[in-house]
């Protein structure tokens, strides 16, 4: 059945999807990881792909960028595809000096100001959990792959660019111990939540405030590669 979102049939989706933001990046995924894709949807161009990885079906789409619209197709793929895991796979900045540029991190919980949880189902906490399975499977799959793996404590942040009165960043990091910011896993694991699903948030640090160190944009849609490794062999392990 097509949603408002998602033009895919019924049985199209596998129980497992990577989730990146960027379409490119979802079909730069599939070209150079999955075997005999095939394209399920498009609308919007935000594209999804099923195929398989070592023999096990798996399907990878983008979520655009921002909670709204990971809210959307996360709970679209959770409510009407049969989806039971989605694992995140972005790009954050970093806040601490301790995570740079290209380091693989993994959400252990993400906090955020965001109104998402409240409007969407009453809850009224500013910090939502993930997956424990998934986490565990993600950090046993990086030390069995000599993947170097950082849990932390990730920000999803609303805006992105901030006004003269938004709260510094290193202010926020004392506040709360957040050690990096990105846009879109707590209303994932919101839905995830809340619709009895499974969801995980990788990420590649794509930029420092800390060191002004920066991928380009070029980069972020092509150089993730041990992070989506690290994300497959997690995915079929499930």
């Amino acid at each position: 059945m097509a949603t408002p979102h998602i033009n895919a049939n019924t049985g199209d989706f596998a129980k497992t999807i990577l989730m990146p933001g960027d379409p490119l990046r979802a079909q730069f995924i599939t070209e150079n990881f999955i075997d005999n894709p095939q394209l399920v949807t498009s609308v919007r161009n935000v594209l999804g792909f099923t195929g398989t990885y070592k023999g096990v079906p798996i399907s990878v789409m983008a979520s655009g960028m921002g909670m709204p619209s990971i809210g959307i197709y996360s709970y679209e793929l959770f409510q009407f595809y049969g989806v039971e895991n989605i694992i995140r796979i972005g790009s954050a900045g970093s806040y601490t000096s301790q995570l740079k540029v290209k380091d693989v991190v993994l959400a252990n919980s993400a906090y955020s100001t965001s109104s998402y949880a409240q409007v969407h189902n009453g809850e009224t906490s500013h910090e939502l959990l993930p997956s424990e399975h998934i986490n565990e499977v993600i950090l046993a799959k990086a030390q069995e792959l000599d993947i170097k793996c950082t849990p932390c404590k990730v920000y999803s942040s609303d805006v992105f660019y901030g006004g003269p009165n938004s709260e510094p960043w290193q202010q926020l990091r004392e506040r709360t111990g957040v050690d990096c910011v990105e846009m879109e896993s707590f209303a994932l694991f919101q839905n995830a939540r809340v619709m009895g699903k499974n969801a995980a948030c990788l990420l590649t640090i794509s930029d420092s405030l800390v060191d002004f160190t920066a991928m380009s944009a070029e980069e972020r849609q092509t150089s993730f590669r041990t992070m989506m490794h690290l994300a497959l062999e997690s995915a079929i392990a499930l």
